[in-house]
């Protein structure tokens, strides 16, 4: 049974999350705040699947915090922020940090579950290696080579720490290099066509992998905007 961290201090919030999750046949911890939440994730080993992190909590570590720390322990685990309506800046800060997804609330139990099933089967897919490609294939473009099975990037034999998020959009762009790739291929590729958010999410990581990869983020030669459409991977 898939293992879900769900750190919220709102008590009747936190429930409510906890009740749908467990319908949906998920294995549940809850933590009322962030110092909470890590006590929990390092005394369990960071045995979890997915966390569920809200962005204002009371005390020394809100969710950026939280998030930032997990992620620093494991790019595996998916990361879903929850955001207010108000909080614009914060969704950009968590996805910067590696969080994988935002809810904004108020949101339905079906949202959440469908949000939630997404983001376990990109982890699946992570630890099973399954893929529509021969698990031994590596794509080699330029000075970046993506190996499929050990899910990795490297640029000039260096390894590039990629969340699975990040892996899938680079997977993405290494099978179709040079093709220009909009908004919604990349959301319906990575995040699947169920995703309730916004496009924004596919820029805002964008801006992550560039900073990663790039010589210099702001002049971009390999991620390349294609305007009114969306990204391409350059062949140079």
């Amino acid at each position: 049974m898939r293992r879900v961290l769900v750190a919220e201090d709102e008590t009747v919030i936190r429930e409510f999350i906890v009740i749908n999750l467990k319908r949906g046949g998920y294995e549940t911890v809850e933590a009322e705040n962030g110092e909470e939440a890590m006590r929990i994730f390092n005394e369990q080993g960071g045995n979890f699947d997915i966390a569920i992190l809200d962005i204002m909590m009371p005390g020394s570590m809100d969710g950026l915090s939280v998030c930032k720390e997990i992620r620093k322990r494991s790019n595996k685990i998916g990361i879903i922020m929850l955001t207010a309506r108000t909080q614009e800046m914060d969704k950009v800060s968590g996805l910067m940090l590696g969080a994988d997804d935002y809810i904004t609330k108020p949101f339905s139990p079906s949202e959440l579950v469908a949000r939630v099933d997404s983001l376990n089967r990109r982890v699946e897919m992570l630890e099973s290696g399954m893929r529509a490609v021969p698990n031994d294939e590596e794509i080699t473009l330029g000075e970046f080579t993506l190996n499929i099975r050990r899910r990795m990037l490297l640029k000039n034999g260096v390894p590039i720490e990629l969340t699975q998020v990040e892996f899938q959009i680079m997977e993405f762009f290494f099978t179709h290099p040079g093709v220009a790739l909009s908004r919604t291929d990349i959301l319906n590729r990575v995040w699947g066509d169920a995703f309730f958010g916004e496009e924004k999410i596919v820029d805002v990581n964008i801006r992550r992998l560039r900073i990663k990869i790039e010589d210099e983020p702001s002049s971009p030669r390999y991620i390349i905007t294609v305007w009114g459409i969306g990204y391409k991977w350059a062949v140079n």
